[in-house]
């Protein structure tokens, strides 16, 4: 079994994932994350198509869905770790509690912060979240006045579908993770100090992405020791080499340079917003690497 493929014998109780919209306070959409890139560096460069290979879906290996359980109030129910390593939304609901149970220890021992669990909700083509409307064209995001992540799975599906893209499942967890990181800034106060609406290769915005990138390396690198409280199990399985080198990849292809000059031949750095592809590589491997919360911190790093 590869990287970011859950452990056999896990089980996973449902309650933690909302299906569906839902009616919140309007607002703007912030907290950038892996769907943000896409949508803003789309939508300036992209009129075309472009060239995103390295990117994931969220389909299972033959390109069907399973029929999850849905529970009381709309949440997705009980999944199995067989489950969760081929139905998208099982492994969003894992997912999110692997990274639920790293940020429980992990935040208050470097921060002396509590962890706070952040709703997440897999919608279905269009929702409204305390930053505005959000439709799956708009990515996975995380919306700091509700401290939501939203996520519509069939985004995942228009990549691969649109851009030829292919991946496995550590890119949709890195997704997942990111998003999550944005979470840890908010919960850190560094989505109040930043100053997020502009862009420029040294922008708070380019600072806030690649923090939220070193995060998810931090868990990815104890994915496979932290330990599931209600089991007893870990998590995931141990990564191999070839993993590491998909986590590359999947962190090369969300590049502002490289979706820059995908779709127009140039690269203009004035416009980056989440940092080329070698800062996300760098600043994963960072959090990877033996990471903590202080050495992630891109807001004060003399050099991104």
């Amino acid at each position: 079994m590869g990287f970011m493929t859950f452990t056999e014998g896990g089980q996973f109780e449902g309650g933690r994932v909302r299906k569906g919209g839902g009616s919140r306070r309007t607002g703007v959409i912030a907290g950038g994350g892996i769907g943000a890139v896409l949508v803003a560096l789309l939508a300036m460069f992209l009129g075309g198509g472009g060239d995103l290979s390295g990117l994931t879906s969220a389909l299972t290996g033959d390109g069907t869905q399973g029929q999850v359980p849905v529970g009381e109030g709309g949440f997705i129910g009980d999944c199995t770790a067989v489950q969760a390593n081929i139905d998208p939304e099982c492994e969003l609901s894992a997912t999110v509690q692997s990274l639920d149970a790293y940020w429980a220890e992990v935040l208050p021992a470097q921060a002396g912060v509590q962890y706070v669990q952040p709703p997440v909700e897999s919608f279905s083509m269009a929702t409204t979240t305390g930053c505005g409307s959000a439709t799956a064209d708009t990515g996975p995001f995380y919306c700091p006045p509700d401290q939501t992540i939203y996520i519509d799975l069939s985004f995942y599906d228009d990549l691969v579908q649109r851009f030829g893209s292919s991946g496995g499942p550590l890119a949709r967890k890195y997704v997942v993770a990111h998003e999550m990181g944005h979470h840890i800034e908010n919960l850190l106060g560094a989505m109040d100090a930043a100053q997020r609406g502009g862009s420029g290769a040294e922008s708070d915005s380019v600072r806030i992405e690649l923090m939220a990138d070193c995060l998810a390396g931090m868990w990815a690198a104890h994915a496979a020791t932290t330990v599931d409280p209600d089991t007893g199990i870990v998590f995931m399985n141990p990564p191999t080499q070839q993993d590491l080198d998909d986590a590359v990849s999947a962190a090369q292809a969300v590049g502002d340079d490289r979706i820059q000059r995908a779709s127009t031949g140039q690269v203009n750095p004035d416009l980056f917003t989440h940092g080329t592809s070698q800062q996300r590589v760098e600043w994963f491997a960072r959090g990877y690497n033996g990471g903590t919360l202080a050495t992630c911190n891109a807001l004060d790093a003399a050099r991104l």
